[in-house]
Order: C-alpha cells, then structure tokens, then sequence
C-alpha cells in the first residue's frame, strides 16, 4: 500500500494531537478521577501502536531502502538520509510519541502510588523524554531521602 503525502500529514498532525489530552491531564490535573480512570487505560497505546505498525508496514513498499536500518553497518550519515523521507520521519516520530507518553503514565503513576510530585517531570517527559524520566528518577530519590514518610502531602 502506498502513503500519499496528504494523507502522511493528516496521521503525523493526528498523532500529535492524539497525545496532548493525555499529557494535559497528567501535567494540569493529576489527581483527579477523570485523570486516574483515562490514565488507567492502555487503549490509548494500542491505537498509537496500531497507527505505528501501519506507517512501519507500509514505509517497505514507500521508502527505498528501508532494508537499510537493519544494515549493522549503518553510519550516522546514512540514518540521517533515511530520516530525511517523510514517511521514515514520520513512523518515527510516532514511535517517540508512544514511549513518551508510555513513560510518561509510568512517572504519573509512580507519583500516585507514592505520592511524590510529577507535574515538572511530565512536562518535561513531553518536551524531551529522558529528561523527564532523569527529573523523575532524582526527584523520586529526594522525595525519598528528605520527605521520608511525608510525601502524600506533595502528590501533583
């Protein structure tokens, strides 16, 4: 199946939007029901995983040399000229999409279920993942080391 480019922007500029209800939820209103039940749910993951299986499925027949990426010989230059097809791009950006967001619930979660503040640490998990994850992972071990029994009263 070929990907037109028209219809490669309409599923990059949907999975964009897809996510920033989730991540709303989890930066502005964490501790809400609304939030626990949505964040609760993998459905979310599942229809961006299925988006990414398509645009992975179908950039074989829409990429030449797409066989590339599994060369062990694959230099940085090479990656990027692979990058540099719309289609590579966007199957891409897709999959940071879904492990930032997937990361993203993990570090919401957490703080739920010990109480430690994750607001800053999912903003920063939407903007550039690891850092999110590497905020949460240092504010985790302060909540632990100074806060002791005394975090539920800084969850959010």
């Amino acid at each position: 199946m070929t990907v037109d480019a028209p219809l490669l922007d309409l599923l990059f500029t949907g999975a964009n939007l897809f996510v920033l209800p989730f991540w709303t939820l989890m930066v502005l209103v964490p501790n809400t029901k609304l939030t626990r039940t949505v964040m609760g749910s993998l459905l979310p993951f599942a229809a961006l995983t299925g988006l990414y299986l398509f645009l992975f499925v179908t950039s074989f027949s829409n990429v030449e040399g797409i066989e590339g990426l599994s060369d062990p010989n694959l230099g940085l230059s090479d990656l990027a000229a692979l990058f540099a097809n719309p289609h590579v791009t966007a199957t891409g950006w897709v999959h940071y999409l879904v492990f930032d967001l997937f990361v993203g619930r993990w570090i919401y979660w957490q703080g739920q279920e010990s109480g430690v503040f994750t607001r800053h640490s999912c903003a920063l998990c939407l903007f550039a993942g690891p850092l999110g994850l590497l905020s949460h992972l240092l504010t985790d071990a302060l909540w632990k080391r100074f806060a002791g029994g005394n975090v539920g009263e800084a969850v959010g």
